[in-house]
């Protein structure tokens, strides 16, 4: 049985994303804010991949390839929060989450579902940032061929 691209994709985010925060964990460098903004680029290379995917096979609609996009995107966010999640967990719960939370912008103690839920909705609103700009790049990319 063959995957959807859109799910395939998704993974490939969630693998990416999920291999560098360990590694960087690792490595000692789970702390540092920059070298977090790096998750962006796994998700610029799976959303990139479903569309070029899509372009391959002809589908060169914007909405179909708007939607598709998204869902990768999401499928890649959903399954990074369900990780950072169980790993949050599996490293002491609440205490873990206040220690990554240090490095960011949250006033007080956040819980797990405090912490994944503002997580959730950055990685949304970060998807549709995405979306746009790579959906605008290969519209102008098909225009001009």
């Amino acid at each position: 049985m063959k995957l959807p691209k859109e799910l395939l994709n998704g993974c490939l985010i969630f693998i990416g994303i999920a291999v560098y925060f360990l590694l960087m964990n690792v490595l000692g460098y789970g702390n540092s804010f920059y070298l977090r903004l790096v998750n962006i680029l796994f998700v610029f290379y799976g959303v990139n991949r479903t569309i070029k995917m899509n372009v391959n096979i002809g589908e060169k609609s914007f909405v179909t390839n708007a939607v598709s996009a998204m869902a990768t995107s999401l499928v890649g966010v959903f399954l990074s929060i369900i990780g950072l999640i169980s790993y949050s967990y599996m490293k002491g719960g609440d205490q873990y989450v206040q220690s990554l939370s240090k490095t960011f912008l949250f006033g007080g103690n956040p819980s797990i579902f405090t912490y994944s839920i503002s997580l959730l909705f950055e990685g949304i609103a970060s998807s549709v940032i995405v979306t746009m700009l790579l959906l605008l790049y290969w519209n102008n990319r098909l225009a001009t061929d």
